[in-house]
């Protein structure tokens, strides 16, 4: 399992930022479906442990799966290009500029979506043998999720805001934290388990991930979740995307930015 040194993979950063700002059209749409239905299938494999045995950890733990494959094949997810994308324009790579970044962003998003969304038809047809009965328990419990972090936050108000906001920063600390671990070995095995640590962490504490809930609240509202798709956009979605955003690229993609790549002058001795 070789270990790369920070300052080697923080250049490996801020190359695959440059490469997905630079990445056709079609590519990106394609790899970004991908990503997104591969980790709709993750979660729906999850929540199905978490059901049956009744022990969310083993949910947890095992959710990683999803995010490893879809990385090792070199697909796109939202809150990876969060914390990559930029730093190819903070580096003023060739053809790197914040167009570029929201143009990416813009892409990874509608692909994620589409990816997370199909599958979530799939996971409501298999849960209810193609809407001829009730959700089955697994469908049940997709759609008392999508309740509690949707109305259950808009209960609290402003301080349910704030909660949701919060989550989806220390989501993406971790999920891009394991983007980051994926680099920092040229082995499969280094990666998997680089991977796997930081996911587990934000899926079993329950942060908000903005492509999980593209299929966890999709399929409660097809599966009779007692929330709005208004409630899904305004109190989870469009939050947790900027929740995302700030975690990812502050607490990862900046600070190994600034500290291994552009390091500060070392001090003067006296």
């Amino acid at each position: 399992m070789a270990y790369l040194a920070p300052a080697e993979f923080v250049t490996k950063m801020v190359d695959a930022g440059e490469s997905k700002l630079l990445m056709s059209t079609r590519d990106t749409l394609i790899r970004s479906y991908m990503a997104g239905a591969i980790l709709a299938l993750a979660a729906a494999f999850a929540v199905t442990i978490t059901v049956n045995t009744g022990n969310a950890l083993v949910g947890a733990m095992l959710f990683p799966v999803g995010f490893i494959m879809l990385y090792l094949m070199g697909f796109d997810l939202l809150t990876g290009v969060f914390t990559l994308a930029p730093l190819a324009v903070l580096d003023k790579r060739p053809g790197a500029t914040w167009k570029g970044v929201m143009r990416n962003w813009s892409l990874v998003f509608c692909g994620n979506f589409a990816g997370a969304l199909t599958v979530a038809v799939f996971m409501a047809i298999i849960f209810t043998f193609g809407f001829s009965e009730a959700p089955n328990a697994i469908g049940q419990k997709l759609g008392h999720i999508g309740e509690g972090r949707t109305v259950g936050y808009s209960s609290h108000g402003a301080a349910g805001m704030l909660t949701l906001f919060i989550r989806g920063v220390m989501c993406n600390w971790m999920v891009s934290t394991g983007v980051v671990a994926a680099l920092m070995s040229t082995s499969v095995s280094g990666k998997a388990i680089g991977m796997w640590m930081p996911v587990m962490i934000f899926f079993y504490m329950g942060f908000e991930h903005s492509i999980v809930n593209m299929f966890l609240f999709p399929t409660g509202l097809m599966l009779g979740g007692n929330f709005t798709l208004m409630d899904y956009l305004i109190w989870n979605e469009i939050p947790t995307v900027l929740g995302n955003l700030v975690g990812g690229l502050s607490f990862v993609g900046l600070t190994l930015y600034a500290t291994h790549y552009k390091t500060a002058p070392k001090r003067a001795l006296t």
